[in-house]
């Protein structure tokens, strides 16, 4: 037998195993949130397939559900909040919409910690969920290698802010273990929201200049992140707002806004 021919032929399978179960998975969710009566046409549902999270959770698939907030809010249905983690494992879906909820998630589902490569895994696996606790639509985080520690006993790490659009802030997190088993979690810091859309492209022709040159100067800030509004936007605007609005993506797009 050929082993290094089998080894191709055995990573794509597993690759296939795994994409049928993530898309199971995704409709054990898109269930869920039909059954509480979401509004699913504008909800973001996207998948945590970060290979560092699944090997710390691997009976889970995750999924971070983002009801958006801006420029008009969708209300969330009961138990969710704005912001989610529904975690999928053998058919069933767990919601997570707070810290309290995800210590106890981590305590129940984290593998035991045995070396300093888990450990820091653990840190980066809260992080990672984290985020998507505090995420709404226009923030983007990174979690510095440099910044993960940790040993049989405790870990930590750091949650950045990428300041754009007026956003700034990180997390810290300190997770303690016995005996490899998760018994607390410590978040500190903060995360400052920056612009977000609100009527900024109906403005853009607004009568009053300074009126227009303040909505123009808000689209420019948040930059490439408000692409979805201004789509949104300029679907029901009027051709002199739909002028506008291309102007000013255009202008985006040219000074790498």
């Amino acid at each position: 037998m050929n082993i290094p021919r089998l080894i191709p032929a055995l990573l794509l399978f597993l690759s296939v195993c795994t994409q049928a179960a993530d898309e199971e998975a995704r409709k054990i969710v898109e269930q869920y949130l039909a059954e509480h009566n979401a509004q699913t046409a504008r909800v973001h549902i996207m998948p945590i397939t970060d290979e560092t999270v699944s090997s710390i959770m691997p009976s889970h698939v995750c999924f971070a559900v983002l009801f958006p907030q801006f420029p008009v809010g969708i209300a969330a249905p009961a138990p969710l909040k704005s912001s989610n983690i529904l975690a999928v494992k053998n058919g069933k879906v767990e919601a997570i919409t707070d810290m309290a909820q995800l210590e106890t998630f981590m305590k129940d589902n984290l593998k035991p910690v045995t070396n300093e490569r888990e450990a820091r895994a653990a840190a980066y696996t809260w992080l990672r969920l984290s985020q998507e606790l505090h995420q709404d639509g226009f923030l983007k985080f990174s979690i510095p290698e440099t910044e993960l520690a940790g040993d049989t006993n405790q870990a930590s790490g750091k949650l950045v802010v990428e300041q754009n659009g007026g956003n700034k802030g990180d997390l810290s997190v300190t997770l303690r273990f016995s005996k490899g088993k998760l018994i607390t979690a410590e978040e500190k810091g903060r995360i400052r929201p920056g612009i977000r859309p609100i009527c900024q492209a109906t403005k853009l022709t607004d009568p009053d200049p300074i009126v227009r040159k303040m909505a123009e100067k808000d689209i420019l800030v948040m930059g490439r992140s408000c692409r979805e509004y201004l789509d949104e936007q300029r679907a029901k605007a009027s051709p002199e707002v739909q002028q506008a609005i291309d102007r000013i993506w255009q202008k985006i797009l040219d000074e790498d806004w």
